[in-house]
């Protein structure tokens, strides 16, 4: 990576031009969730949230160990394709029963903080120092020391994780 027209980084070619008009959410930020349950979003993200997604979020978590953070234009894209699906559809049902279970609506304030709802901040740990790693479309919340444990340590990443990526180019 190398400076370039003052900018931090320049990467060239067809994929880097595709990549900086979609603005993934990408990386790693540290933030702060407050004593009234409050996340404040890393600035890197929160004014790409708000330019290209508005202000409006979904707070939810399949398992409770997290916060998945996704841009409300976002989520009813995934609505919409879970309307396609059966209605009696098992997966289905389990899905929405956990999404629902712990998510909520919520909304970028004007110091960019959202409220956690409360059964996931509790159940997930959201007290203190988190990390917000970018996921591409959406933004996974994590306890530092749950993170650590059950993604890093618990979680290595193998060479089998490595042979399958690999069949993708990566």
């Amino acid at each position: 990576m190398t400076a370039r027209r003052g900018l931090p980084y320049y990467f060239g070619g067809f994929f880097w031009s595709k990549v900086a008009q979609n603005s993934f959410f990408m990386g790693n930020s540290p933030a702060r969730v407050d004593d009234k349950g409050r996340l404040k979003l890393p600035t890197s993200y929160r004014q790409d949230l708000e330019t290209r997604y508005g202000r409006e979020l979904f707070l939810t978590s399949l398992t409770g160990e997290y916060v998945r953070v996704y841009p409300m234009p976002v989520w009813l894209e995934i609505l919409q394709k879970l309307s396609e699906v059966p209605a009696g559809n098992p997966s289905r049902e389990r899905f929405l029963d956990r999404v629902n279970y712990f998510g909520d609506k919520g909304e970028l304030d004007a110091q960019g903080r959202v409220l956690v709802p409360y059964r996931l901040r509790d159940t997930a740990g959201m007290v203190g120092e988190v990390d917000v790693l970018g996921k591409f479309n959406y933004l996974d919340v994590w306890n530092h020391e749950r993170f650590v444990q059950l993604r890093i340590k618990d979680n290595a990443f193998s060479d089998d994780d490595a042979r399958a990526l690999a069949e993708y180019g990566i």
